[in-house]
């Protein structure tokens, strides 16, 4: 294994690197109907359908809209190809990410399962092999424990390794590598080593992927400390999140949605990279703080279609930042509205919504005018059949329920 990591690092050192408005709205307790905002053109930022390189089944509960607009016509789709820039799917995004980087940067290596000549199991790592060598782009065997022990190991010696998981359900056999070597040794060692370490890889729920393989581990892992946690939802924001975890000297562990892969979207020529700690205001609002990450973005977004035609009008934040959370962007937005919504695809209990609200109560419980609503997926074992397994994820119409019973 030492020699292993040596071996990556003498192959890298021969390669070449809003403020929110905080004004109170004042909105009445007595129920009461709202006129839509005159002029205002809301859009999800990305404009591409969604195509889910599965097969499709009959009889789906819900359809997800990615372009859903809250009000106006469809002139984001006009409009997209005279923005500048150039279009990708998301895991194009992410490849172009890390791609950057390892030119960017000789130290970045990438490993894990059919990472290499393969690609990855959805490509991320397609084109990487040929062009860095098999030292750089390193395919391991089928061990979560070991190559994830040997990530940790090789950001210790000073490369910033990126540690694919096939799915994120089998990471899970690798928690104590990433529990108590990678999220605890710049303390234990008292500050002598960083861990610039990223795993990254699919999970959530897919389309009849099994229980085993529709994992959400969001909430396993946030417990953990010196682990910072983000999730992409857009191609925009996938490769900027995945440029900054590469570039922290923290450990970050990237959740990629399975449902989002194939999301297309127009994104910058010019370089970018983003914030780990920040939220993303998806859709100004006044009545109620819708707060989501991953694939339930556009469930909400679907929602609110129907809550503008209603005459509500919801502020939508993708948090974005699992661990720590934007509290600076999520107060003010909660100073405004008043209400919160919390709409997420892990489980109920124990969850990144239970934490948001322990989070968001303690420090702005005197600005709620009504309790925080969180809208999870049921404690189960996700079912195989896609009709009890849509059962047990939000959908949007529930999504509709809980904001006019909160605005009531």
């Amino acid at each position: 294994m030492a020699a292993i990591i040596q071996g990556i690092g003498a192959a890298t050192a021969l390669t070449s690197a809003n403020s929110l408005d905080t004004k109170k709205s004042l909105f009445a307790n007595s129920r009461r109907s709202f006129s839509e905002r005159k002029g205002r053109f809301f859009v999800v930022r990305s404009d591409g359908r969604l195509s889910y390189g599965l097969k499709e089944h009959g009889g789906r509960a819900e359809q997800l809209i990615t372009n859903a607009v809250a009000a106006k016509e469809d002139t984001a789709a006009a409009s997209a190809s005279s923005k500048p820039g150039h279009e990708l799917l998301l895991f194009e995004a992410l490849r172009e990410g890390l791609e950057e980087e390892m030119d960017r940067d000789p130290t970045v290596c990438v490993m894990g399962e059919d990472v290499g000549h393969y690609g990855g199991s959805y490509k991320v790592t397609k084109g990487l092999a040929p062009k860095y060598g098999d030292l750089r782009v390193l395919d391991t065997p089928i061990a979560e424990n070991a190559f994830t022990g040997m990530g940790i190991g090789a950001a210790m010696t000073g490369l910033r390794p990126i540690v694919e998981g096939m799915n994120m359900g089998f990471l899970l056999l690798a928690f104590n590598q990433i529990s108590n070597n990678c999220g605890m040794l710049h303390y234990t060692s008292g500050g002598q080593f960083k861990i610039p370490i990223v795993i990254r890889g699919p999970g959530g729920v897919g389309r009849q992927l099994g229980a085993e393989h529709s994992q959400r581990l969001e909430s396993y892992f946030q417990s953990i400390p010196g682990i910072q946690m983000v999730a992409c939802s857009t191609p925009y924001n996938a490769k900027g999140l995945m440029k900054a975890a590469i570039r922290s000297d923290n450990p970050v562990i990237l959740f990629e949605h399975v449902l989002l892969y194939n999301l297309k979207e127009r994104i910058p020529d010019e370089e970018y990279v983003l914030n780990l700690e920040e939220a993303e205001m998806v859709r100004p609002g006044e009545h109620v703080t819708i707060l989501t990450y991953s694939r339930m973005r556009y469930h909400v977004m679907q929602a609110v279609k129907t809550l503008v035609n209603k005459g509500y009008d919801p502020e939508v934040i993708d948090i974005r930042s699992l661990k720590p959370f934007d509290l600076y962007t999520i107060g003010n937005s909660v100073k405004k509205t008043h209400r919160v919504l919390i709409v997420e695809e892990c489980m109920r209990t124990g969850g990144i919504g239970a934490s948001l609200t322990a989070a968001i109560t303690e420090n702005f419980h005197d600005y709620l005018d009504a309790p925080i609503v969180c809208l999870s997926s049921q404690d189960v074992p996700t079912p195989y059949a896609g009709t009890l397994e849509n059962w047990t994820v939000v959908q949007p119409p529930q999504i509709v329920t809980a904001v006019e019973q909160l605005c009531q």
